[in-house]
């Protein structure tokens, strides 16, 4: 064994294990319930471990020399402690490390993070900005799915925050990437779209890919939309949008992408191609 995939029943671990099978590199899936990798009706024998059985990882593990983890950031600790010696890491990180709000989410990516550089095996944790794209992914369509429903859309500051997000096959191909490189340390990189731009010119792009038209943007104090979020779950007509999503719209998600460019050789589509596919 060669390629560890851990969580490769997930979106984007599913998605590496296509692009590895397309590519006839072998790999073995780790994953948690073999019924999810089963329907996904892909090549490779799945190794049965959890995440917090440390003996039952380490005996999945064994025998790999690069270990691809696209679970969350916060199981690094156990993943080092299960990984054979020397094995080179690629983790799956998120952008919401740098986020200013504290939630359970971006604190266990930047114990992950820490615990990850703190450690001796080589590799890279990515962290991605939102991804869209990915087969089964309801980013993008669940917001195409709330236009379709709503007058406006009431945005805190007029949806002038900054975002950046990455189609999942750019994700793969940066996954690829690590894979095929060799890092002499742990270290970390974004992993984001060609620019940033206003949340307000993401929504009309995504209308626009949907076919819809784009609602007019009413501003709206971030507070009040964070109490209407709570009762989301309530109408059955509406997606369901948590009060820290709101709060995450307050503040700029915009990343310098040329280390994706020089360290990985990958070069993110421009979000209207991405749309394009995901819609089509």
């Amino acid at each position: 064994m060669s390629i560890a995939v851990i969580g490769a029943a997930g979106r984007s671990g599913a998605a590496l294990c296509r692009a590895l099978a397309a590519r006839r590199e072998a790999y073995v899936p780790v994953v948690r319930r073999p019924a999810a990798w089963q329907a996904l009706g892909l090549p490779g024998e799945a190794r049965l471990a959890d995440l917090r059985d440390p003996a039952a990882l380490r005996a999945a593990l064994a025998g790999a020399d690069r270990i691809v983890s696209c679970a969350h950031a916060r199981w690094a600790p156990a993943l080092l402690a299960a990984a054979p010696e020397g094995a080179t890491m690629v983790l799956m990180g998120s952008t919401r490390r740098f986020s200013r709000w504290p939630d359970e989410h971006g604190d266990g990516v930047r114990a992950g993070e820490a615990a990850f550089l703190a450690g001796a095996h080589p590799g890279v944790m990515l962290h991605p900005t939102m991804i869209y794209g990915a087969q089964g992914e309801n980013n993008v369509r669940r917001l195409a799915a709330l236009m379709r429903r709503l007058p406006v859309a009431p945005l805190p500051d007029g949806g002038r925050a900054l975002v950046q997000p990455v189609h999942q096959e750019d994700v793969t191909a940066s996954l690829l990437a690590a894979l095929g490189r060799n890092w002499a340390a742990p270290s970390t990189l974004v992993v984001a779209g060609p620019e940033p731009m206003p949340y307000r010119d993401f929504l009309a792009a995504v209308a626009r890919a949907a076919g819809l038209r784009a609602p007019p943007v009413l501003p709206v104090p971030a507070a009040p939309l964070r109490l209407l979020a709570r009762m989301t779950p309530l109408l059955p007509f509406l997606p369901t949008i948590g009060p820290d999503e709101i709060r995450r719209l307050t503040e700029d998600k915009a990343f310098d992408i040329t280390p994706m460019r020089e360290r990985l050789g990958v070069t993110p589509r421009p979000l209207a191609e991405g749309l394009a596919a995901t819609f089509g």
